[in-house]
């Protein structure tokens, strides 16, 4: 009787330990490689090892939110732009955790045959409305060079990517990997404008949670930040196979050659020379508060609890594996005691 009650101890104690807890991941935009790293992370069992149970959000495109979802506790991660920061000077609480693309995919797209080379060759031309939120990078560009933006005139019509193909305006907002993938296909040449070139250095696809998100449940925010590098590192060194599973599970309406395309601007976005996966620092935060118009006084009141501050996984995942190991101990004894009865 003793013994079965042990064993029945030690099932009940492990049941525990491999409990999977339920969180949300609120994506920016919809499925498609952007995300592959966490999707690698579900597949290959990442979360489900670390004991999570994720649920993957995409947005919806018509309002394409994440921070609200994550302040408010809908979502308890989610993947933002450097607006982020400007979203803590205004009092929201959220925490960034990493940056999985060093630089910003906004660009400007103009025509092959367009006189626009130069961020200072804008004036007076016809663009698309600029979002603040996603694209405030591509507007700073030009002021930066002395283009008096609120002087632009901006299509608002139904359509703007006919609009560009039909010479109706100058240049059309883009995220790399998109738009210039579907006017290559139907043989539009083009060519990119990117505040990268000019200066504008800022962090795009972070992912982040909020502080009372942090407070309460430290560690698993901290195994979800392991388990999602760890399938960003899968989907970088296994880049076939994280295609073939984001078109298969995730993106069905996208072709395996459109997604490769995406994965291959991506990499260099993502990886960098030099630089770690999700790499982040105070000194380019401070840049990226610089070009926000931040004042120095707001940035440092903020930095200290901005970026995520975690600990080493290994300490949290020793001390449950010498529990489970002191349990399996004693349980053994009085199995080991009547094995040698039984020899007597």
């Amino acid at each position: 009787m003793l013994l079965k009650g042990l064993i029945f101890v030690l099932c009940f104690f492990c049941s525990h330990i491999v409990a999977q807890e339920s969180v949300t991941l609120q994506l920016k935009w919809t499925h498609q490689f952007q995300f592959a790293g966490y999707y690698m992370a579900e597949q290959k069992g990442f979360y489900n090892e670390a004991g999570l149970d994720v649920t993957i959000k995409p947005a919806n495109p018509m309002m394409p939110d994440t921070f609200g979802p994550v302040a408010n506790g809908e979502a308890q991660f989610g993947v933002g732009h450097s607006g982020i920061l400007q979203q803590r000077i205004n009092g929201q609480p959220l925490v960034a955790m990493a940056a999985l693309l060093q630089f910003s995919p906004y660009c400007w797209m103009v025509k092959d045959t367009s006189d626009i080379f130069h961020p200072r060759d804008f004036v007076n031309k016809r663009i698309t409305a600029v979002s603040k939120n996603d694209g405030t990078e591509l507007l700073i560009m030009l002021k930066r060079s002395g283009v008096d933006v609120d002087k632009l005139k901006l299509y608002d019509g139904e359509n703007p990517d006919q609009a560009w193909i039909e010479n109706k305006l100058d240049a059309m907002q883009v995220y790399a990997t998109n738009q210039p993938y579907y006017m290559t296909q139907q043989s539009v040449s083009h060519r990119l404008i990117c505040p990268q070139r000019y200066g504008m250095d800022v962090y795009g696809d972070i992912l982040f949670t909020s502080e009372s998100m942090l407070k309460k449940n430290p560690q698993t925010v901290e195994k979800f930040y392991q388990a999602s590098l760890k399938g960003w590192r899968y989907a970088m060194m296994n880049m076939d196979e994280a295609i073939a599973v984001t078109q298969q599970r995730y993106a069905p309406s996208k072709s395996f050659h459109q997604l490769a395309f995406e994965a291959e601007v991506l990499r260099d976005y993502i990886t960098p020379p030099t630089t770690s996966l999700g790499h982040m620092s105070i000194a380019k935060w401070r840049l990226i508060a610089d070009l926000y118009a931040i004042e120095q006084n707001e940035f440092d009141e903020v930095k200290a609890n901005f970026i995520y501050k975690y600990q080493e996984p290994e300490k949290v995942q020793l001390s449950w594996m010498l529990i489970a190991a002191m349990i399996i101990s004693i349980v053994s004894i009085p199995l080991y005691l009547r094995l040698i009865f039984s020899k007597k």
